[in-house]
């Protein structure tokens, strides 16, 4: 690929100079080149950081704290023809069935060959999208699982969608595989989560953290591991993954929070239920998806696993 089909970014770093002054405030006077309400949207997408940790748009800054800003100087994401699962289409949204090791949108570290790159070659008009980074983008799921997810055609349509998922309206359902027998067969977790303070890439559950609440039914126990049946009532980052984790019952295959496996090659998670209210008609739709092949292949080894 071509130097500049990669997304270039550029890296400042600043202190603040004015106590109690809101973040967004201090990085518009910093980067007077921009909107506040671009601004906005690049905190919101973690392009702005403080002392290494996500932030709020109205975040008070101290003398002490330390602003980076990973500046994207390629605001436009390149089409890239990648094959698409496409279960759902119409003239507002896109239901894609995302394979495993696709990344959502692009980011520091995945600039191309990301869901977003593949939407552009099928609906070119996303570009027009105000939002330039994500055009398109209401939730994400991670890299390493697979399922369905909803993309918007235009703003109208993610203003629609974003404020069911906000509202906790959409329908979510995965199927994952824990190590464990886990009882008892229903129940809902509930603890905060937020950064892990020893690890920003990872999430924990911390007092400081956001109210967050899994909602768990199992399906069947095969030997020492359970297939369970999640519906997460928040959207939390790594939510599933940090919860079932902290109980004791890691996701197979999940190397943040668990261990990896011999029988799987990525993290046992799989988006099949997704249900919301088209825009424009206000009909409310739900859509499945069958297990992937590496997970049907895989439930036949842990089946019989010792």
């Amino acid at each position: 690929m071509s130097t500049t089909e990669r997304a270039k970014i550029k890296t400042l770093q600043l202190v603040a100079h004015t106590p109690n002054i809101r973040l967004d405030k201090y990085v518009a006077v910093a980067l007077p080149q921009f909107s506040r309400n671009r601004i906005q949207k690049l905190i919101k997408q973690e392009y702005v950081l403080v002392n290494e940790q996500k932030a709020k748009v109205n975040q008070r800054l101290n003398d002490s704290d330390k602003i980076t800003i990973k500046l994207p100087l390629a605001t436009h994401p390149i089409a890239e023809l990648i094959p698409l699962t496409i279960i759902y289409e119409n003239e507002d949204i896109i239901v894609v069935d995302k394979p495993a090791g696709l990344v959502v949108h692009p980011a520091p570290g995945h600039s191309s060959h990301t869901l977003v790159n593949a939407l552009l070659a099928h609906c070119p008009s996303l570009a027009m999208n105000s939002d330039l980074i994500r055009p398109g983008i209401i939730h994400r799921l991670d890299k390493d699982t697979s399922g369905l997810i909803v993309m918007a055609k235009n703003d109208y349509a993610r203003q629609y969608l974003v404020s069911q998922f906000k509202s906790h309206a959409v329908t979510k359902g995965y199927l994952v595989l824990v190590e464990g027998r886990l009882s008892p067969k229903q129940g809902v977790i509930e603890a905060p989560i937020g950064r892990d303070f020893h690890n920003r890439k990872r999430m924990a559950i911390v007092e400081t953290g956001k109210e967050a609440s899994t909602q768990y039914k199992i399906k069947k126990y095969l030997n020492n591991y359970t297939l369970l049946e999640i519906t997460p009532i928040t959207g939390r980052t790594h939510q599933i993954r940090v919860h079932l984790a902290a109980i004791g019952y890691p996701v197979v295959g999940d190397r943040t929070y668990g261990m990896k496996s011999p029988y799987i090659r990525r993290q046992f998670m799989h988006a099949y239920r997704l249900g919301f209210r088209l825009p424009s008609t206000n009909e409310y739709r739900e859509f499945t998806s069958s297990l992937p092949p590496d997970l049907r292949q895989a439930l036949k080894l842990f089946a019989h696993s010792d």
